[in-house]
């Protein structure tokens, strides 16, 4: 495992208030983000409603990339917070108008700050893994709790997941306890995540690691990672500090993964990797 190339995600922007947001913003930073060495981009978008509007809100950001580096691999978040069919009511149009290749799935409920609980039951999950079934998406599958890692293990175990689905290490940043924003996920330290890979096991799948609220280069985690293994998230989905552009945040990934002696996925490189 750690001779293969490393999948670097960009996740640029969430809800960070002074990332790109607007569909040319989008289409700049995922460029640049891709000429700097990440394989996969992901976004929100400056709306949500409609699942045909928001589809084409996503299309208008993602077809000028696509025109560029029709390698590129793109995903979106979900669509609002209402009920589960709701959330992911823009996946099948993306799906089947611009070739999406990577879904989500959420395997857990979280309370994200202290007003906030996003909230998956088990049959939202069990939605959610049917959709990417049925439109042949390898799922990413965002771990903020260890409770969302045994769910996870035990979809794969009941062959409902493909190979190439990407577990995400979410670690809870600093900057969230200062903030009482967010209070979730294990601190980013190397006992957290030996936790998670003890849970993990003999379980193949790939995963990642990301600091939301934080600097994951001012942690020990993408040493660690790149050493067991994993690859890596960045992007000021989740950054907090030092002011910093994405693509800079994947040119020091670039860095990282190039200082361990392992090599950076391209885009078809990542396809072959997960599957997709």
């Amino acid at each position: 495992m750690s001779g293969t190339p490393v999948v670097i995600e960009a996740a640029v922007n969430g809800a960070n208030p002074i990332a790109p947001r607007l569909p040319h913003e989008i289409s700049e930073t995922a460029l640049a983000c891709l000429d700097a060495g990440a394989a996969v981009v992901h976004n929100h978008i400056d709306m949500f409603g409609d699942p045909h509007d928001a589809a084409a809100r996503y299309r208008e950001g993602w077809e000028p990339v696509l025109a560029e580096r029709p390698d590129a691999l793109l995903y979106p978040t979900i669509n609002g917070i209402g009920t589960v069919e709701e959330r992911y009511s823009h996946i099948t149009p993306l799906a089947e108008t611009i070739g999406l290749r990577i879904g989500v799935i959420d395997p857990g409920s979280v309370n994200l700050g202290a007003g906030f609980a996003y909230v998956n039951s088990g049959s939202d999950i069990d939605y959610q893994q049917a959709l990417c079934e049925r439109h042949g998406l390898v799922p990413g599958m965002s771990i903020f709790e260890p409770g969302f890692l045994r769910a996870a293990l035990a979809y794969w175990r009941a062959g409902k997941l493909p190979p190439g689905t990407m577990l995400r290490f979410y670690f809870g940043g600093p900057a969230m306890e200062e903030s009482g924003g967010f209070w979730f996920g294990l601190p980013p330290t190397e006992a957290s995540l030996e936790a998670y890979l003890q849970m993990l096991g003999d379980c193949p799948l790939p995963w990642s690691v990301a600091v939301l609220g934080g600097d994951l280069f001012a942690s020990e985690l993408p040493a660690l990672a790149l050493e067991r293994g994993g690859n890596l998230r960045v992007g000021l989905e989740d950054h907090q500090g030092r002011e910093i552009a994405n693509e800079e945040l994947v040119a020091e990934a670039v860095k990282a993964v190039e200082q361990s002696g392992r090599s950076v996925a391209s885009p078809a490189e990542t396809v072959e990797l997960l599957g997709l």
